[in-house]
């Protein structure tokens, strides 16, 4: 939901229609140049309802990092699941989900990213950026190592690297190198090499 739908946010409780204040705000304009004033007037609210829930701007801030990890992981976990965990068709369904992303008209980049960038390394959000953007990783190294990729690691480097670069050239133009992700992505996963079945059988072994 954006905050331009004021009937449906009107129907929130005040914390939820806060977050989706922050939200809307943080991903359009960013972090420091949103203030309070302004997430509570989109949230049809005041500034002592908004320091109600939250005791400060940081506090908010890490709720809304919290929110955005949650939903990221949760993204994750209903395709594992909708695939009944087949490696390959876990793939051919997150690549269908990069895609789903960058070709979204709302896109500005990853949300999570676009925070870390403004943030003090000290900041109590920057724990949970890091902690997500791990798990991100693990989550792929994980699914490569079930579909036998030769080097899981190195191959989740690559793909990571790729999407999140990605997010941010499309900033850029819609017909820039991002453009032809979805391809990279497609010919790097064909091309990658596998285990054969003993080699693979050993390597989970040992794992």
């Amino acid at each position: 939901m954006r905050i331009g739908d004021s009937a449906e946010l009107a129907a929130l409780p005040p914390r939820e229609r806060i977050m989706v204040a922050a939200r809307d705000l943080f991903y359009r304009y960013g972090l420091h140049p949103v203030g309070v004033d302004a997430i509570a007037e989109a949230a049809l609210t005041n500034k002592m309802t908004l320091y109600r829930h939250f005791k400060s701007k940081d506090d908010l801030i890490v709720a809304y990092i919290k929110k955005l990890a949650d939903e990221g992981d949760e993204v994750w976990e209903r395709i594992i699941s909708e695939n009944s965990g087949d490696p390959q068709k876990c793939l051919d369904a997150w690549v269908d989900y990069v895609e789903d992303v960058l070709t979204n008209k709302l896109e500005r980049g990853c949300a999570i990213a676009n925070a870390a960038v403004e943030l003090d390394p000290e900041h109590p959000a920057r724990a949970l950026i890091e902690a997500y953007k791990r798990r991100k990783r693990a989550n792929l190294v994980k699914l490569f190592k079930a579909a036998r990729y030769r080097d899981p690691e190195l191959l989740a480097d690559e793909v990571f690297l790729l999407f999140e670069g990605a997010r941010i050239n499309i900033q850029c133009g819609k017909k820039g190198p991002a453009s032809r992700l979805v391809r990279m992505l497609r010919n790097l996963l064909a091309a990658g090499p596998r285990l054969s079945g003993s080699k693979a059988r050993r390597s989970q072994g040992a794992a």
